[in-house]
């Protein structure tokens, strides 16, 4: 699987946003249009975009689900989807409307017998999200810390079949203050399926030294506020995500 780099469009009451620390009430606007931001991402040459349904994620359902399967049918490129994903109707629903792969987060923790039940019906489309803070797994759209370890989790929900995991630090997470790469390379060298890095990536050089982890089992980077604050600008990432920078 060649490394991707993921611009991400978190959606909040049918706007996209960018939060600090996964908290609600500490969330800019960036647009009225999520579907003007996914174009414009796809204009700059995009491969892929990771879709969150903030609203989902803290109410345990799809809220945002219209605004995304849009996106999904409209894109042109392969869209990853998470929040509020949390049993088979609401996957089947995304993968329906041409979403490439969905993210179950609290379900791993809740109920890992739907997730197994949805990885067998779309196998390698299904990644597991493990959202952290200090080495403790976050659920119900991070308001939630329980006392599992993300790696131990992360090797029990291998068994059920994910094709990749989504690990996020989440005090990195929307805070410009670069990645947590000590966590994110203890955490893939602790399992055997490819990961995605996410929050806290703040520059060109914070991605070059994510995809050097790419021998490790990274397989990608998410990219959230960077793009939206300019420090990061789309289409010199893209070069990175083809080897070129």
């Amino acid at each position: 699987m060649p490394f991707q780099v993921l611009p991400a469009i978190d959606i909040q009451n049918g706007k996209a946003v960018r939060l600090r620390q996964g908290r609600a009430e500490d969330s800019t606007i960036f647009s009225d249009s999520p579907l003007d931001v996914a174009r414009r991402f796809v204009a700059a040459g995009a491969s892929w975009l990771h879709v969150v349904d903030l609203d989902g994620a803290f109410l345990g359902k799809p809220v945002n689900a219209d605004i995304i399967c849009r996106i999904a049918s409209s894109a042109g490129v392969p869209v990853q989807v998470g929040g509020g994903v949390r049993n088979y109707e609401s996957a089947a629903r995304y993968f329906g409307a041409g979403v490439s792969r969905v993210v179950l987060g609290t379900s791993i923790v809740r109920d890992p017998e739907e997730v197994t039940r949805i990885t067998r019906a779309y196998s390698g489309k299904v990644a597991a999200g493990i959202d952290a803070r200090d080495g403790r797994v976050a659920i119900r759209g991070w308001v939630e810390v329980t006392g599992l370890v993300a790696t131990e989790l992360a090797r029990r929900i291998e068994e059920c079949g994910v094709s990749c995991f989504i690990y996020t630090d989440i005090s990195r997470d929307g805070m410009m203050v670069g990645p947590n790469f000590d966590a994110i390379r203890e955490f893939a060298r602790g399992v055997s399926v490819p990961v995605i890095a996410s929050g806290g990536v703040t520059t060109l050089e914070d991605l070059r030294a994510i995809r050097e982890m790419e021998g490790e089992g990274v397989i990608g980077a998410i990219i959230g506020r960077a793009l939206y604050d300019g420090t990061i600008d789309l289409a010199e990432a893209l070069k990175l995500e083809r080897g070129q920078g």
